[in-house]
C-alpha cells in the first residue's frame, strides 16, 4: 500500500484539533506570531504525542490581528528575532516533554513572500540556520526559498490540498471566491491527482508537472473534519493510507 503525507495547521484557535490530529501525519503548530501561545502549543504538541504525529512549527509575521495573512513592514533584524523566537519556543516545549520538533513551515503571508521575494526567503533561511538543529522545511515547488535553501536545509515540497493555484505555481488569492476548495469531493480530486500524476490541475485549466511530498489541510478550512475522513477513506479504496510516524 503506497503511503501519502497529510499535514495540517493547528493550535490556532480552532475548535476541532483533537478529531483532525488522529487523521493527519504531522502538524504544523502556531507559536505566537499570527496565533497560539504556551498553553496552546503544550496541548497540541501533548495531542500530537499521543496520536503518533510529526511535530512541526509554524512562524509567521508577529501579526495576530491579521492572522499573518498580510505582509508586514518590519526590519530583517526583527523579523529574525521573531522568527527565531516562536521556532525556538516550539523546539523548547517539545523536548521538554520528550519530544522532537521535525519540521518548519511557515504560515501566510510569510510562506507567500518567501516563495517569491528573495529578501525575504533569505532572512527566513538566516532564521533558520541560527536555531540550528537537523529540521525539514516545507515549502512550494518552484520557490525563490525552496532554490535558495538548496543543499542547506533539507527541503519538502508541498502542496494545498484545499486551495487552487495559478499557472506559475503561486496559490489564487483568498479574495478570489474560487480560492478555496470546500467540497470534500473537489478536495479528494485536487490531491489525488498531485499525488498520481506529479501534475496540477490550474484555475485556468492547464495541467503543469509538479512535485509535492506532504499535502496540507487548513484547520479553518469549513468541513475540514468532515474532508479528512472523506479524503482516508476514499484514498484507502485506492490503496493509498495516511502516513504515521
Amino acid at each position: 500500500m503506497k503511503k501519502i503525507h497529510i499535514n495540517c495547521d493547528l493550535g490556532e484557535g480552532g475548535e476541532y484539533d483533537d478529531k483532525l490530529m488522529p487523521l493527519i501525519s504531522a502538524c504544523n503548530i502556531a507559536c505566537g506570531g499570527h496565533a497560539g501561545n504556551q498553553e496552546t502549543i503544550s496541548r497540541t504538541i501533548d495531542l500530537a504525542i499521543a496520536n503518533n504525529v510529526e511535530i512541526g512549527a509554524h512562524p509567521s509575521y508577529p501579526d495576530k490581528e491579521n492572522f499573518g495573512r498580510k505582509s508586514m513592514l518590519i526590519s530583517e533584524e526583527e523579523l529574525e528575532e521573531s522568527i527565531i523566537n516562536q521556532v525556538q519556543l516550539v523546539q523548547r516545549i517539545a523536548a521538554e516533554k520528550g519530544a522532537e520538533m521535525i519540521h518548519i513551515k511557515p504560515h501566510g503571508a510569510l510562506y507567500n513572500d518567501a516563495a517569491k521575494n528573495e529578501k525575504v526567503a533569505k532572512i527566513v533561511l538566516n532564521s533558520l540556520s541560527k536555531i540550528g538543529g537537523n529540521c525539514a522545511l516545507y515549502a512550494p515547488y518552484n520557490s525563490v526559498i525552496s532554490k535558495l535553501a538548496k543543499g542547506e536545509i533539507n527541503v519538502v515540497f508541498e502542496a494545498f490540498a484545499d486551495r487552487n493555484y495559478n499557472e506559475d505555481f503561486s496559490l489564487v488569492s483568498r479574495s478570489d471566491p474560487q480560492a478555496v476548495l470546500h467540497q470534500k469531493e473537489d478536495v479528494f480530486q485536487h490531491v489525488f491527482y498531485m499525488f498520481s500524476e506529479e501534475k496540477v490541475a490550474t484555475l485556468s485549466g492547464v495541467k503543469k508537472n509538479f512535485k509535492a511530498y506532504t499535502f496540507c489541510l487548513h484547520s479553518d478550512t469549513k468541513n475540514a473534519v468532515e474532508i479528512l475522513q472523506y479524503l482516508d477513506r476514499k484514498l484507502v479504496k485506492m490503496n493509498i493510507k495516511i502516513q504515521k510516524k
